[in-house]
């Protein structure tokens, strides 16, 4: 057989990536570059991007990454979960709204009763999700409005881009607030709440579902096999999923610039203090139970620039084991489910005056420790809400090439985490799962398992305890 491989277009919400991947899972190239978004004056937090500068991106670093694809079978994408793109009756991309877009906001007194909507969508319904971004242009940017006929998740969008043909994935339409996760379809009373024509809803399908052979003029482009075809793919955090292969009632920690921590189930599960989400997985009859420790990666990133700007993690890695760094102490504004509201101030705590044994190593210790511990606290919650029995916890994403990130979060649970190979770029390896299976290809895939074991189990428990407290601190100060 040829050599030939996959495309994914994986759209985050701090830059769009185009990975090359074989069917045996293995990753031959990745290109990137940052999303460019808009500031909206109209709306006090809001946030778009122009579709087609978008577009124009995902062909070029296309082009990038054929070179290490040599034959291309199929293409699939991927996105952020919340963010959508407007699309008029002939066609044209109007506009892109983010998952960081919050035009919404001031307009979520209309949904009268948040249980009801809990109960529907699995989720407690704020501005982040897609209903109330429509309701922001409706309110607001009537030009665009007007025009509008439909809307599409993002990487929905791309996929329509590359074939033509507008479809909503299960996953995806999770997150619009407009879908009922449980009966697995559009929902005319959740339409009704946000004051919403059913008829702005595409058709709905399964990730996995071929749409169609890429458009001639797309092929034309990037020089391609006119054989090549489009296969639907889903949410980031569900492919990324997927690129672990769990089984129902495995936990999987999803670490990237935020850190979804997810429970599979087979069964719809809600959360009576409504802390949780629950969506639709790629994978059928199956759901995806979560909480979200927020933007975790993002603060790890930060803090390296300003400490660590020249050099590499590894350099990090080998300062963070030299020394424990255990009198300084971080809280840094990640999610905890049980928590009605973020926190809006943080920062770090440590013994004055200020001693010698201070490091920068200190501060980015202290936050990779924040970020374990709202891991660790939201991974209770779940198992609080519906048990957790494996010994194990699946890890994937960039996050958890900090071998002290995950070291730390098997001290704090207790339980071994365990990574499948190429675990950094997990979108990548769930979407050429998802097109072998789209393709009924047999491939050869690399189980190997890196496992890390629980140690310690008395001191991190301390350290979590300073945690809690530092946090509380920082609570108070709100």
């Amino acid at each position: 057989m040829d050599k030939h491989a996959y495309i994914i277009a994986d759209i985050g919400t701090g830059n769009v990536r185009v990975a090359a991947a074989s069917p045996d899972g293995k990753v031959l190239g990745v290109a990137r570059e940052d999303i460019v978004y808009v500031k909206d004056p109209l709306y006090p937090d809001a946030l778009y991007f122009e579709p087609e500068q978008l577009w124009q991106q995902v062909l070029r670093l296309a082009r990038q990454v054929l070179p290490a694809a040599g034959k291309v079978r199929a293409i699939t994408a991927t996105s952020q979960r919340e963010g959508i793109v407007l699309i008029s009756a002939d066609g044209r991309s109007l506009i892109g709204l983010p998952n960081i877009d919050h035009r919404g906001r001031e307009w979520e007194p209309i949904m009268q009763d948040k249980s009801r909507v809990y109960q529907l969508t699995g989720r407690y319904p704020t501005s982040l999700f897609s209903a109330m971004k429509l309701v922001g242009i409706r309110e607001r940017r009537p030009e665009i409005w007007q025009d509008t006929a439909s809307f599409l998740s993002i990487s929905n969008w791309i996929e329509y881009k590359f074939s033509g043909v507008a479809r909503y994935e299960h996953s995806q339409a999770s997150e619009t607030l407009l879908y009922d996760v449980n009966r697995q379809a559009w929902s005319p009373e959740l339409c009704s709440v946000f004051g919403l024509s059913e008829s702005l809803l595409p058709p709905v399908v399964h990730s996995g579902t071929v749409l169609g052979k890429v458009a001639p003029e797309v092929t034309g482009a990037l020089s391609i096999d006119p054989e090549a075809v489009v296969i639907v793919g889903g949410g980031d955090t569900q492919l990324a999923i997927r690129s672990t292969r769990p089984s129902v009632a495995d936990m999987v920690i999803v670490s990237g610039t935020t850190t979804p921590i997810v429970k599979l189930t087979d069964t719809y599960t809600l959360d009576g203090e409504e802390r949780t989400w629950t969506s639709r997985d790629i994978v059928q009859g199956r759901f995806v139970f979560e909480a979200n420790a927020g933007v975790t990666g993002l603060n790890y990133q930060r803090l390296k620039e300003i400490f660590y700007p020249n050099e590499s993690y590894d350099v990090i890695e080998r300062e963070l084991a030299e020394n424990t760094h255990t009198f300084c102490m971080a809280s840094l504004g990640s999610l905890l489910a049980d928590e009605e509201e973020s926190l809006t101030r943080g920062g770090f705590i440590f013994p004055t005056p200020v001693s010698h044994l201070l490091t920068r190593g200190s501060f980015v210790w202290a936050t990779v420790l924040d970020i374990a511990c709202s891991i660790v606290r939201n991974y209770r919650i779940l198992a609080d809400v519906s048990g957790h029995q494996p010994d194990y916890i699946w890890g994937c994403g960039g996050g958890l090439q900090s071998r002290t990130l995950r070291q730390l979060i098997a001290n704090l649970t207790g339980k071994k985490v365990q990574m499948r190979p190429s675990f950094q770029q997990s979108s990548a390896i769930g979407g050429a799962l998802i097109c072998n299976e789209a393709l009924g290809i047999d491939a050869h895939i690399d189980d190997t398992i890196e496992t890390v074991y629980p140690q310690e189990g008395e001191l991190y428990a301390q350290l979590y305890a300073d945690w809690e407290k530092t946090r509380k601190n920082f609570r108070n100060m709100n």
